[in-house]
């Protein structure tokens, strides 16, 4: 089954992918389409559910599709969703181990949504035999999940994979599933693929061995390298969840990804990753999936070339935008240091952590960010420093939160540096911890765009006279 769509070269650009731009996160929509039930590896951390609404994780749905189930999807959530940008399968099991499913929902969308940019994220162990496939269906972004490049250490996660109709165990099985990895990353970045790696933070298995990883991974080619932290609870009923196994802290995700960063002399790491389910659906952070299970799906009449259409003035409008913010850096001067570099704290500035979902307003709730972004603000502006991430929710339910001290206590940690915190909603029990951490929490501004928020919240801070002396407000986080 031949792509419908003219064929052109694959060299893909980052500018439209959420995962692979920190920009276009903040305006374009993602889709990852659940057509892939069957696994070809068993990973110590991975347990793949259905109907987990509630979990966000990798590996997790709520409906498995059928290609054609998938494609109609694709097709309703784009005439839904404007801004969408990015079609990925990404499991719940590994796309290339359903080979036929994959390229079958892809196939519609080929002829249907032209414009969608098409992505896979795969363990990489039948990536090399399904490269040139890859490329004929111009799927310009692959991820692989690349956790060690020592088969020591690819024994204590991989228990098992499935290689030429066998199961294949222990370090025998760990040196295949590298070799193949490594294989496929060179026959991608050949052909003009951008390849995201992602690896899991497993302390005490391969944090160590990580820096060693990106050394690799960035030699041969990768365009971003994602360092994310395990998720390893009881109740998700995973290998490494039943033994105890620890989860890292953000501190530690933070100083990894800084180190390697260092290490290779540039950034070249993901720092907005959102650790998505296989079905997730819209703006990173802020799923959407409920609004189209396959009844309503089903219900929904689809005019998909007045979709295209339409996504094609959006799109065109926020490319405007985007062209005219960078004509006006351009203008301003030097661009500001990029996320991952040290930040340079001037006299007169205030931190401020901002708890946003779609990355323009003041939107997320407090008990639900798993990340937050910080700002300083000074005389000469406002500049974004990090997004950081704080591993679980402080806030996992509708109406109450359970034991969240643990939560709470790394969400404080993790903005130790700011003096204000910006949410949509609060509540009363945190409010009190980030105050005696110095922490002025700040829900008067939801809704509005970060921009006018920041401003104001510092003329008010300015005002107040906190510029005298050495207030808590201008800490550095260096």
């Amino acid at each position: 089954m031949e792509p419908t769509r003219q064929p052109t070269a694959v060299g893909a650009s980052p500018a439209l992918h959420p995962c692979y731009s920190e920009q276009a996160h903040r305006h374009f929509a993602r889709l990852h389409l659940a057509v892939a039930p069957a696994c070809n590896i068993q990973c110590h951390y991975c347990n793949r559910k259905y109907d987990c609404s509630n979990e966000s994780r990798p590996g997790v749905v709520s409906e498995l599709l059928t290609p054609e189930q998938a494609a109609q999807k694709a097709l309703a959530v784009g005439a839904a969703i404007p801004h969408l940008a990015v079609v990925g399968v990404a499991g719940p099991g590994d796309p290339l181990a359903n080979p036929e499913r994959m390229f079958a929902a892809f196939h519609e969308l080929a002829e249907k949504a032209p414009d969608l940019t098409l992505c896979v994220s795969t363990n990489g162990l039948a990536l090399p035999e399904q490269v040139e496939q890859l490329v004929k269906y111009r799927i310009g972004h692959v991820t692989i999940t690349i956790n060690c490049v020592d088969p020591d250490i690819g024994a204590r996660i991989y228990p098992w994979i499935f290689w030429n109709h066998r199961r294949v165990r222990g370090r025998k099985a760990a040196e295949i599933l590298i070799a193949q990895q490594q294989k496929g990353l060179e026959m991608l970045v050949e052909r003009g693929v951008l390849v995201k790696v992602n690896s899991v933070l497993i302390p005490g298995v391969n944090d160590e061995h990580l820096h060693e990883v990106h050394r690799v991974v960035t030699a041969k080619g990768a365009f971003l390298h994602n360092i994310m932290p395990l998720i390893a609870r009881p109740e998700h009923g995973t290998y490494y969840g039943l033994v105890g196994q620890a989860e890292p802290t953000a501190e530690q995700v933070r100083a990894l990804q800084d180190a390697c960063a260092s290490d290779n002399g540039e950034s070249g790491m993901m720092n907005h990753c959102q650790q998505c389910r296989a079905d997730a659906v819209g703006m990173l952070g802020q799923d959407r999936g409920a609004e189209f299970t396959l009844e309503k799906v089903a219900a929904m009449e689809v005019d998909w070339q007045a979709a295209l259409a339409k996504r094609a003035v959006v799109r065109a409008a926020i490319e405007r935008r985007l062209a005219m913010q960078a004509q006006f850096l351009k203008a301003r001067g030097p661009t500001p240091l990029p996320i991952r570099r040290p930040p340079v704290i001037v006299p007169e500035t205030l931190r401020v952590a901002v708890g946003s979902n779609d990355g323009r307003t003041v939107d997320a709730h407090f008990g639900h960010a798993r990340a937050f972004l910080i700002f300083d603000v000074s005389p000469t502006g406002v500049r974004l420093v990090a997004r950081r991430g704080i591993g679980d929710r402080y806030c996992s339910g509708p109406t109450t939160c359970g034991d969240a001290t643990p939560a709470l206590a790394e969400a404080v940690q993790a903005l130790r540096d700011c003096a204000v915190l910006l949410c949509a909603r609060i509540g009363f029990e945190p409010w009190r911890p980030l105050e005696e951490a110095g922490i002025q929490p700040n829900s008067e501004h939801a809704m509005e765009p970060i921009s006018d928020a920041l401003l104001e919240v510092y003329a008010e801070w300015r005002d107040r006279g906190r510029l005298d002396g050495a207030p808590a407000s201008a800490r550095s986080s260096a």
